[in-house]
């Protein structure tokens, strides 16, 4: 008897040669993200494992963070009327050690945007809807190395909001998801910021502190908001990412988070590193 399942936890360029065998073997795979280092040969692992019937799940664990499940309820129960705008942040400082243990992070290939960045478009789909253009503009002046260390980004969702992003790896900020959430007790935690502000026509949603403000009659600057704090029972993503696979494997559900669902958030990562280097506005439709 095979594996029940895999977990491929290998390194990026690995991922689709050892799923193109967990699906020859037919046997569940769970691919820690991104999935593949590029959009063709994710779409090959995908209808790889769909011609054989095998379930592929990706390791955007964030999807299973309940801050981000109870989030997008929120936002899709309709409280905060029509989405008009997102405001994220990954503002952090990496320390030098960090750079010098993995020399690559500095090169091509390392950076920010596609290091870090995956996560937030990921985050961002899951609450906002999918990206269908993206501007980008970015410096390497600060460390000096030949990739960027800061990027200012803007985002085209199909439903018509808009969104900026501020990404750097040398900020004394602590606006990041591992600094905001406490998910990772390995990073200092800042319980009162913020790395997401969701905005609609009748009102706002801060994430992860779950700060709601909405108006109780018709918006106006000139009405004051009622305040709440959404409730979220905090758990560990990564476990529920684990109970999840293992429900995929006893036919209990379907992958939350599918292997072309991954591809679609490595595409829009790659699009914002190609949008950054052109100084062009590309559609990721």
């Amino acid at each position: 008897d095979g594996p029940d399942g895999i977990i491929v936890a290998t390194p990026n360029r690995l991922h689709v040669p050892n799923g193109l065998v967990c699906a020859r073997h037919r046997v569940p795979m769970l691919i820690e993200k991104p999935i593949a280092d590029t959009v063709e040969d994710a779409l090959r692992l995908c209808d790889a494992a769909d011609e054989a019937g095998v379930p592929l799940l990706v390791g955007h664990h964030r999807r299973h963070s309940p801050l981000i499940v109870r989030a997008r309820e929120v936002i899709e129960g309709g409280m905060l009327g029509r989405l008009v705008a997102v405001m994220g942040a990954a503002l952090y400082h990496k320390p030098d050690a960090y750079f010098d243990e993995a020399p690559w992070r500095g090169q091509p290939g390392g950076g920010p945007i596609l290091i870090n960045m995956i996560h937030e478009v990921d985050d961002l789909r899951a609450l906002c809807g999918e990206i269908v253009a993206v501007q980008a503009t970015a410096s390497n002046v600060l460390r000096g190395n030949s990739v960027e260390d800061t990027v200012a980004i803007t985002l085209r969702f199909a439903n018509g909001a808009l969104g900026t992003f501020a990404l750097s790896d040398t900020a004394a900020a602590a606006t990041s998801w591992e600094q905001t959430s406490g998910e990772n007790a390995s990073y200092a935690r800042y319980a009162d910021e913020d790395c997401y502000l969701v905005a609609g026509t009748k009102g706002s949603l801060g994430v992860p502190s779950m700060r709601l403000r909405t108006f109780a009659g018709p918006s106006s600057w000139y009405e004051s908001m009622q305040a709440t704090e959404v409730a979220v029972e905090r758990t560990d993503p990564l476990v529920r990412q684990l109970d999840h696979f293992c429900a995929v494997i006893r036919g209990e559900t379907p992958p939350r988070v599918t292997g072309r669902d991954a591809t679609r958030t490595l595409s829009v990562t790659l699009a914002i590193s190609e949008a950054a280097r052109t100084g062009q506005t590309l559609s990721t439709e």
